[in-house]
């Protein structure tokens, strides 16, 4: 399953699994969320080359804070996690450049809609970097982990309780899962899963309905789920599937790899792979002095870094856009799912005129080389005709703010508006630490909003550490009214996983029947039928941007330096499941 993942420094985005990612920030904008053009200077790829076996590729990881070093995606959500992982990490399924799934990974799919089906079938010869061949109790495994409440994973969704029996297992009233099939027995290779209903989404990677990895059950299964998390088999020493094996962790620093002999399609060409953590900050001179083969560049530093030599600079424009949230209410464990308050206090006028008060398009000109732009919706451009190119979010008009206060009954004393009711409004505002740029973009804002009369101010006065944010996040902390974040998204377009009630990446806790209503249209049978399910985008789209429970702000291009001597990098999406495994020298 690809994941959502929340961003866990300002910086480009690398477009990975679904997960949860959270955002500092360091974008440009433009005008709208359709702007290719800027992506098309840079290739997708770095020329192809004949290889040569051998050589050590050491790999940057912006952030500003240490990875948690989850290895499991069951588990993990940050995005920091997959990215130092990812030489082990792949998933069951290849892709085309459409996110569709095909048969050339580890694993076959085949999906019957008549009989409600997923068939996943591992290919022989795919091992762990034991030894050990991946079976079909290592595709059911990750659901137990997934669904299990002692993990405390955040992955368990509404979607993936869609297989028959997983919400029963879920809720401790069955030991096992009875819509997870094993014809062959646990060490066959065969898996089928049952479903209640089918969705159109489940023919693309991502689509959130059933898991994409697997976990290794003969190596995990002593381990409590309790324990799962911090268990070394997890954080210091877990198997993987993929290319590379991992040979040491510094904690929330760097990862060491080196080829995995048993892997499925052959050798890898690299002696070793050293992905390390680099502050944003100083990323433009670890890029120019070539302190790494690879980086992302980060788009504020831009101008410095351009005309560096001995690197192929590589682009696309990732699956991701950053936000801004107003908390609405809070997760029940209890019922495990969003309750809405019935009387919030950030109100449907102080979310539109927060929105449309924030100069997006002039903070991320100013920031960037228009390598960033204000994206119009919560559906980004590179998912076709889902994207409502209609929609025009929430664009800079201090004018229309103003309006919308006064209407609204939200008049100034003094220096600062007060609440219809005549109460003071003071609104505090939950926002993460980042690059350089973050400090003075996020005053910016603060400064943009007092200019309507609304006294925001930080929480705790200052800019909160990546972890502690999402810690904060995450379990709704009384203390904040909004806040600002990011995600790296799913390759199926589908928002379910995210804005439904019973999701727990809905961090605004936002729950209406209309959301319900059209979240299940467009996932729905009749949803099969593409253009109905197109019109359903565009609906959802429209109402999410009239009632701002969620603004979008913006998104960027992610550019990448790849040492020149390199070949086999690809920004491709069809190339993402093979991406270590092609990465070489040249001859």
């Amino acid at each position: 399953m690809k994941k959502s993942k929340i961003f866990s420094s300002i910086g480009v985005v690398t477009a990975a699994a679904l997960t949860l990612v959270a955002c500092g920030k360091s974008n440009n904008s433009s005008s709208n969320g359709n702007d290719v053009k800027t992506a098309s200077k840079f290739p997708a790829a770095v020329p192809t080359k004949a290889t040569k076996k051998g050589g050590t590729v050491k790999i940057g990881e912006l952030s500003a804070s240490p990875f948690t070093g989850i290895f499991a995606p069951e588990l993990s959500t940050m995005q920091t996690d997959t990215d130092v992982a990812g030489p082990g990490l792949e998933n069951l399924f290849d892709t085309d450049d459409n996110f569709k799934i095909n048969d050339k990974g580890p694993a076959t799919f085949k999906l019957d809609r008549k009989t409600k089906t997923v068939t996943i079938e591992i290919k022989k010869g795919v091992k762990w970097s034991d030894g050990k061949q991946v079976v079909a109790k290592d595709i059911e495994y990750p659901y137990e982990i997934t669904a299990n409440k002692a993990t405390q994973s955040q992955r368990y969704t509404a979607s993936l309780a869609d297989i028959v029996g997983l919400a029963d297992y879920h809720n401790g009233k069955t030991k096992t899962i009875k819509g997870i099939e094993m014809p062959d027995g646990e060490n066959g290779l065969k898996v089928i899963l049952h479903f209640k209903q089918m969705k159109p989404g489940m023919y693309n990677s991502g689509n959130g309905y059933f898991i994409e990895d697997a976990e290794p059950y003969h190596y995990l299964k002593d381990v409590p789920f309790a324990k799962l998390m911090s268990s070394d088999k997890i954080r210091k020493n877990p198997l993987f599937y993929g290319p590379y094996k991992l040979d040491k962790v510094v904690r929330g620093q760097s990862t060491t790899w080196s080829p995995n002999k048993y892997y499925w399609r052959g050798t890898p060409k690299l002696d070793k792979i050293v992905i390390q953590v680099v502050s944003p900050d100083t990323a433009s001179q670890a890029l120019k002095s070539h302190k790494f083969d690879i980086i992302n560049v980060r788009n504020a530093q831009w101008k410095q870094v351009k005309g560096t030599k001995g690197v192929n600079f590589v682009a696309s424009i990732p699956l991701s856009y950053y936000y801004l949230g107003f908390k609405v209410g809070k997760w029940s464990n209890k019922q495990g799912k969003s309750v809405m308050d019935k009387n919030p206090k950030m109100t449907k006028p102080l979310r539109q005129a927060i929105g449309y008060a924030m100069n997006v398009n002039e903070v991320d000109k100013h920031y960037t080389d228009g390598l960033s732009f204000r994206v119009p919706t919560l559906i980004p451009a590179q998912f076709g005709d889902y994207f409502n190119k209609d929609s025009k979010g929430y664009p800079y008009d201090l004018k229309k703010a103003n309006e919308i206060l006064d209407k609204a009954g939200y008049k100034k004393k003094g220096k600062w508006r007060v609440q219809p009711n005549g109460k003071p409004l003071t609104i505090t505002f939950l926002a993460m630490q980042g690059s350089a740029i973050q400090e003075p973009t996020v005053q910016n804002y603060i400064q943009q909003w007092h200019k309507i009369g609304l006294n925001v101010k930080l929480y705790g006065g200052r800019l909160t550490e990546a972890n502690a944010f999402y810690d904060k996040l995450q379990k709704s902390d009384p203390g904040f009214d909004m806040f600002e974040a990011g995600w790296v998204l799913s390759t199926e377009p589908s928002p379910n996983d995210i804005y439904n009630e019973a999701a727990p990446f809905n961090y605004s806790h936002f729950v209406t029947e209309k959301n319900n209503k059209l979240l299940d249209e467009m996932n729905s049978e009749k949803a099969f039928d593409h253009n109905y399910r197109v019109q359903k985008f565009h609906e959802w789209q429209d109402y999410m941007n009239e009632e701002a429970y969620v603004i979008p702000m913006d998104n960027a291009y992610g550019i990448t330096a790849v040492n020149n001597k390199l070949t086999g990098y690809s920004k491709k999406p069809s190339m993402n499941n093979t991406l270590y495994y092609d990465i070489a020298y040249a001859k």
